[in-house]
This record gives C-alpha cells, structure tokens and sequence, in this order.
C-alpha cells in the first residue's frame, strides 16, 4: 500500500514539475525587459504589483514579473542571480509543496522570490529556520533585496522584548525558528490587552529545513508551564521505594526501544499491599499509576551519569549529542521529580501546563504552508497526510557527479575509529579536505584525540555555538581542512570548495563595522567591491581542491534516521562539484546493538572475524536499513500519536483562544453576557426540575442557588401564587419569570455603576475567568490523559474515550465560564465614584512568573527554557536561558 501511495505522488510530483519548468521558461523570456530597468524603476515595481492586486489580479498571475524583478534585484544587491532550478523551486513554495533541493542548491536565495509575491498582499509573510543565527543571518543578507524593493524585513530572536517582537512581526517578511513562533502565539493567547499582542495572523509561512521542524520536532509538544499547586512530592519518595522493591520481569516489563514500561499482575498486587488498597486501578487511584510508572522508568530507563548527572544535590540532564549537563533543562510530566527521587535529593516542584500547542497544529494556522529541505522524498506520506503538503524534487542546477562508497563494517568501535583516523591521515596528505560526522561530542571528542596523537590539525564543532559553527563549516571545503563535528552541526551552511565567499564577504563587513540594516547605502556601495574579492581568493582554490577530489565526508556511524545520513552525504557534491562519502561502521553502533542485536552478537562471537579487517555484507546492509525503518516507524508512530490528541485539544484550544481574542480586540461583551445569563438561569432551572412532579422539586435550594448567583428580587411564593400554585407550575414558567427578574436586577447594577464601567468591568471578569478556567482544564486533560490508556484493559478505544471525556470537560468547564462570570459581574464590589469605579476589578492578573518554556531542540528532544523573574509579555529582565 506504502508503495502505491508512493507511485501515486511521484506522479503528482510530475506534473507540478513540468508546471515549474513552464514559470521558469515564462521569467526567462522577461529578463530582458526587466534588466534594463533603473534601480529606481526596479523598486517602483513593487507599488504597481500592489495595485494590480488591489484591481484584482491574482498572485500566480503576477509570479512570472514578481519573480523576474527579484532575480534581478538579487543579482544587483547580493550579485547572486537566481538559477532556473531556484527559481522553479520558489515557484513550488508559492503553489504550497515542499521544495527537496539537494545540499548547495541555494535555498536560502530559493525562499527570496515566493517570500515577496506573498508579501505583496500586505498580510506578511514568516520563513522558518532552525536556530537564532540562520534567522539573524538570512534576514540581514536577503532582506537587503526585499529593502531594495521597498518592502520591511524583520528577525524574532530570542529574549526580545515584546515592543520589538511587535515591530519585527509588523514587518513585510519575518524571519525566526519555529519555537520562537509557535510560543509567541501561545503568549499572545495568554495576553491581557491587546497592547500585548505581537503576531498579527498567520499568512504564509515558508519552513527552511522542513523535515527537521516538521517532522523531527514534531514529536515534542511547545508548552509554557508555570509552577503547580498541591503538594505530591511524597508520592515520588514513596513509590521510589515501592519500585526499589520490585524485580524487572517478574513484577514488570521493560522495552527499552520505545521507552515504555508495564507492570505485570504480580507488581500490581506487591503495590496494592504496601499502599493498603484493594485495587490501584479504580477511579480515585489513577493518579497512583502515573507516579509508579515514572518510578519504573527512573529505575530502568534513566541511568546517572549517561541521562543525567547529580551535582550540588541536583539532578542534571546530560545531552546525549554533546555530552554536556545541561542547567536548568527539567524532564516534563512527573519525570525530573522521579529522578530525584530515585537518587535521594530535594524534589522539585512540579509545573503544571499553562498553554500548549504542537508544532503540526501551530503550522497547519497558517493559509499556505510551504517548506525547503534536502531529504524529504523519505517522507511525502507523511508530509501529505498530516500538512497537506506535496513534496516536489527539483533537479539540481548541475549534474550530480558525488561517489557515495559501501559502507565498511568493523567488529568493534575500536577498530573503526583507528580505520577512520588512517583513512582521514592518507587524505590529509594529499590537501584534500575531510567532514566527519559523528553522533555525539563524546566520540567527537574520542576521535580529535586520536587525530592529535597522529599531529592532524582539525576543527571540532558541536551543535551549539550556532555562530561560530556555521562560519568554520563554510570554510570547511578548504584546501587542507579537517572538520570534526556532530551530524547536524552547521545545518544550513554551504560547504563550498575553496571557502565560501559569501561568508568571507560578510565577515569583513562586519570587520568594517558595517550592519546590513544600520548602515544599508554605505553596505550597498562597498558589498559589490568585498564580494567580489571573496570570490576571488577562493576561485583559485577551488579548483586545487576539485582536482584532489572535492569534499570528502566520512560518517562514523549510522543515525537512526535515513534523512540525517543523507544530510550528511549532501555535504559533499554541491552544484556539480566532485565529492565523496563513506560510513564508517561496528556491530557495537547504538543503532546495530539496540534493533539487531542477535546478528550483532553472532558477528562479535566469531573467531574468524579479526578486529581490524572491514566487513562489506549486504546482509549487514538490509540489517541497518531494516534498523532504521524500525526506528522511523516508530517515531511516525509517535508523531502521529501525539497529533490525535492533540488534535482533541485543537478544536478546544481554537474555542477559547477565538472568544480572548475577539475580548482582547474591543467587541462588545453585553449580547454575550446576555446569553451568559440567560444560559445559566436555565441550568439552574433544569437540575431542579429535572425529575418528577413540581410538589416533589426542590425549589428551596433552587432559590438558595440563585441568591448565592445574584441580588433575586422575587420570592419563591411570589413566584408560586403567580402560577396559580405549585401544581400549576412548570420549568418554562419558572425560566420566564427568574430570566426576568435576573434581566431586571442586571440593568439596576448596570444603572448605579455607569454603563463604561459595566462594559470594562465585563471585559476583564470574562477575560480572568476564561483564563483561569483554561488552565484548571489544560491540567484535568493532562490528568485524563496519563490514564487513558488503561481503557485499552476495559477493550475501549482510548483515544475514543480521550476524545468522549475531553468534550465533556470541555462543556463542563463552558458552563463553569459562564456561571462564574454571571457571578462575580452580580457580586464583585464596585466603588460608586465614577472614576474609582472606572479602576475597579477584578484586576488584570499579574503576570505569572518562574514560567518556563518546553519545545524541540534541532534534534527534536524536549529543551525546557527557563524564565526566572518576567514574560517576554513584560520587559522588566532579561530572560535567562537554562536547557
């Protein structure tokens, strides 16, 4: 099935090519017509694109001139004119599908063309990068060819305050990373005036390096949580005594490839006895389950000092790319407070969610939704079905002539390293240069020592000094240069042969003490004279390197995903240069050890296999491709679980944040407090009425209700001699004649506080009690969540009952809002000066402070931020960043 879904979007994808195909000829035939414009014509065009949409013109009719007007504008500005592929390629972005262009292609240059068409409409437009310097760095580069043109562009960057924020989302086009972007909505949602508000829609957005952010970070949920109440930290202390207990597989089972844990019907009978219960599974024990299963994990699944470190009596993540302790950086759901139980020191409060979206429900907002990437073919199914988003492969601009070798399999680790140190020490003789790429700093760290034991000079990155990183990998394609780093580092930089010039170019302006946006005529005027001597100090060089071969990239080992070994290989061969790639592997690699560890076994154990001598098996092969699409499989799996109950919260979440937001913009409250009111009455009306005769209803408590909701003016007898007695009573009558009196007693409190102060005063006690009941219901769902899967033992569909139960709390919580607001606008007290009233409450709430903020980092893991004394939403601190 797989297979024919794949046939059948190769055969989409084309179509759209020869649609491409048919732009890119169309721009070449005005280019022309275009170069011979003044700088001043050239920029003129863009007011008479903006009429032409006004009188009606649609953007893809303006594609072919708005294209041609940037190629040309680039070339002016950047000296950088647009190939046919790259202009194809923005064509593809324009129309909404994923754009795959092989490393080196340009796709920074691609994202210019359809960026501007798009921000033609005036309604903006994001493009999406991975990490702050990418943002900063392509927002000052191409956005002098969007200022040549007369259009703003903008750059969200971390700890920004929000008067920036405002201002760089104000702009035409705007660049930053995902995270960025998905919390500045949450904040937005979070706000208390619309003074607040940063974003101004969700247009078109343009995602570089799509596959990382859609599908990498896509299994890791952005929340912003603050600190819980109630006090549960003994239940970690004493379920990490009760787990102390417990034997794996007698009392529980372990899978160490997804992470999971189960405990078998003996665990459950030892925890019932030490807790004193009959049975852990009723109703009133479920929060019980969530604390044994994290016990279980911290026991098993989580080992001191490989996940984590204790320093100072503080339980640390350690990450598993860098190696590093990362401060600050807490595991979520009950997880970090398990740890600490477990290794016996101070338990930390837990957070409880204060907003939460996942990144496919913040970019499926968006009207159009395109991306770029190298390696997305791996994953047009998912792309289609979960974005609606096609994948496009665009031909490169020339011939791709790299040499990608077998892969040689060593026994051990060992052996590998010392194959690939001989291999790096032949190569560097000759001038060629080498990218190696490992999965963690650790065996970064390994291999520089034992490439210093051998006097090889060489760079190590990691990927996390995003500055400096981007500028040695762009110088990593020089004559003589050695690169030591992790897989993903340096992502979205051109290794080009010889250096890249642009870089060079850059950093002596910069040495100039000249900014892009600061000083943009004085940039302008020197950019052509630097740029062009860039590109003549690494002409002669690139073609020494071609011809000792090009970039060599050596793999040391195989990353669970496909993609990110592709990525890696795409370092080499860029434009039609020569290039070559090899994987370095053993039997001891996580990937061999953790999904085929059998044949792993059997390989180690043979005699006849000697340590340092290679091993070129395609049973070997199939074994690391089958590992990898085990791995793939489940991380789809997961992704995918994450979005249908995300997805339950979505429909809840658009309710909500679409009622803040029409508050927060000035609509007037009084027909929707109306409703409130009317609504609440006739709840109250129903639960009293709702079984059997009038003499047998409760009406008493009824009224005692409805004093406790507002000031009644009318008695329960009245009430009973207007009908003509209790028999002659009934539930409409009674909704009529409380409805009334409700109406009544609502315009009187309207009448003494002044009508401006009953509409402010309706502003805020909606807005603070949608707020607050928002948050009691985000942590009832993640209540109900972290217990739904025990439905599965009662043969029910779980996320059936997800999805039945949240609606429910769903409505309960609309009624809670409704109730409670119909009350405190009736009971609050009201200064009756007009000016003190004008001030009165319920005051805006402040600020919740100690906020912190969980979303992917680039290798899609959980990366928490903490904000210690503000929100972005108040400029008083600088935020301080924790991982």
């Amino acid at each position: 099935m797989a297979s024919l879904l794949e046939r059948i979007l190769r055969t989409g994808d084309k179509k759209t090519l020869k649609v491409l195909r048919k732009y890119a000829e169309t721009i070449n035939t005005l280019e022309d017509e275009i170069r011979a414009l003044t700088d001043e014509e050239l920029k003129s065009e863009t007011d008479k694109f903006r009429a032409r949409l006004a009188d009606g013109e649609s953007l893809d009719a303006l594609l072919p001139e708005a294209f041609a007007v940037v190629r040309e504008a680039a070339d002016r500005v950047l000296g950088m004119r647009h190939f046919d592929v790259q202009l194809m390629g923005g064509a593809a972005l324009h129309l909404g599908n994923i754009a795959e262009m092989r490393t080196g292609e340009g796709k920074t240059l691609v994202a210019t063309a359809p960026a501007y068409l798009n921000a033609l409409t005036g309604k903006g437009v994001h493009v999406v990068t991975t990490n702050d310097f990418l943002a900063q760095y392509q927002s000052d580069l191409m956005g002098r060819v969007f200022r040549f043109l007369g259009l703003t562009c903008g750059c969200i960057l971390a700890n920004m305050d929000p008067a920036a924020r405002r201002k760089q989302y104000a702009a035409d086009i705007t660049y930053g990373t995902n995270n960025e972007f998905g919390f500045d909505y949450l904040r937005d949602n979070m706000a208390w005036s619309s003074d607040e508000l940063v974003q101004r829609g969700h247009n078109f957005v343009i995602v570089d390096e799509v596959d990382s952010i859609l599908i990498d970070e896509a299994r890791t949920p952005l929340i912003i949580s603050g600190q819980a109440s109630g006090d549960v930290n003994r239940w970690y202390v004493e379920f990490s005594k009760i787990v102390a207990k417990l034997d794996r597989e007698d009392d529980y089972e372990v899978d160490e490839k997804k992470r999971t844990v189960g405990v078998l019907e003996t665990g459950i009978e030892k925890v019932e006895d030490y807790l004193g219960i009959d049975n852990l599974y009723e109703a009133s024990n479920t929060p019980l389950i969530g604390f044994l299963n994290n016990a279980i994990k911290a026991k098993e699944l989580f080992k001191k000092d490989k996940d984590y470190v204790v320093v100072n009596g503080e339980v640390m993540i350690v990450d598993e790319h860098t190696g590093r302790a990362l401060e600050g950086r807490r595991y979520s759901e009950g997880m970090h407070q398990a740890i600490e139980a477990k290794e016996n020191v101070t338990i930390k409060a837990e957070n409880q969610t204060l907003a939460t979206i996942t990144l496919q429900n913040y970019f499926r907002m968006y009207d159009k939704i395109s991306g770029m990437t190298g390696t997305a073919l791996t994953e047009a199914a998912e792309f289609q079905g979960t974005y609606k988003l096609g994948v496009v492969e665009i031909p490169t601009n020339k011939p791709a002539i790299r040499q990608d070798q077998a892969d040689l399999i060593y026994k051990n680790e060992i052996a590998k390293f010392n194959a690939v140190v001989e291999d790096i020490a032949e190569r560097h003789k000759t001038g060629q240069p080498i990218l190696v790429g490992t999965t963690s700093v650790e065996k970064s760290e390994y291999l520089s020592r034992l490439l210093a034991k051998k006097g090889i000079r060489h760079e190590v990155l990691n990927a996390k000094q995003h500055a400096r990183e981007a500028s040695v990998v762009a110088m990593a394609g020089r004559k003589n240069a050695v690169t030591v780093s992790t897989n993903m580092a340096g992502r979205g930089t051109d290794i080009m042969l010889g250096g890249n010039a642009e870089f060079l170019a850059v950093a002596e302006m910069e040495r100039r003490g000249l900014d892009a946006e600061l000083h943009a005529d004085e940039y302008n005027k020197q950019w052509d004279e630097v740029f062009a001597q860039a590109k003549k100090t690494v002409a002669k060089e690139a073609i020494e390197v071609a011809e000792l071969g090009g970039l060599y990239v050596l793999g040391t080992e195989r990353h669970e995903s496909r993609r990110i070994d592709n990525q890696l290989r795409g370092r080499a061969g860029r434009q039609g240069d020569p290039g070559e790639s090899r994987f370095y592997l053993s039997m001891t690699d996580d990937l061999m050890r953790r999904f085929n560890s059998g044949m792993a076994e059997r390989i180690m154990n043979n005699p006849s296999m000697p340590d340092d001598v290679a091993l070129e098996s395609k049973m070997v092969s199939r074994a690391i491709e089958s590992a990898q699409a085990q791995v793939e499989g489940v991380n789809a799996e997961q992704r995918k679980n994450v979005l249908k109950y995300d997805d339950v919260m979505n429909r809840q979440r658009e309710a909500i944040y679409t009622d803040r937001r029409a508050i927060l913009e000035g609509n007037d409250l009084q027909e929707k407090v109306g409703h409130f009111l009317e609504d609440v009455v006739k709840a109250m009306v129903v639960e009293a009425t709702q079984v059997g005769n009038p003499d047998e209803w409760d009406l008493k408590q009824l009224w005692l209700n409805l004093k406790q909701l507002y000031p009644i003016g009318i008695t329960l007898s009245e009430v009973t001699e207007e009908a003509g007695g209790v028999a002659h009573l009934s539930a409409q009558f009674l909704e009529r004649e409380i409805l009334s009196d409700a109406q009544y007693q609502y315009e009187l409190r309207e009448k003494q506080i002044g009508s401006g102060v009953m509409r402010d005063l309706e502003r805020r006690v909606v807005l603070s009690t949608i707020g607050r009941k928002w948050q009691e219901h985000l942590y009832e769902m993640d209540y109900l969540k972290e217990g739904i899967g025990l439905r599965a033992m009662a043969q029910r569909d779980p996320l059936v009952e997800y999805q039945r139960e949240g609606y429910t709390m769903f409505l309960t919580m609309m009624e809670g809002i409704r109730e409670e607001s119909i009350g405190t606008l009736f009971n609050l007290e009201v200064p009756t000066g007009a000016e003190e009233a004008a001030q009165a409450g319920p005051s805006e709430p402040a600020p919740a402070t100690n906020l912190q903020y969980t979303g992917p980092d680039e290798d899609g893991h959980a990366n928490t931020t903490r904000e210690p004394a503000s929100n972005p939403q108040k400029n008083k601190k600088k935020a301080k960043n924790k991982r």
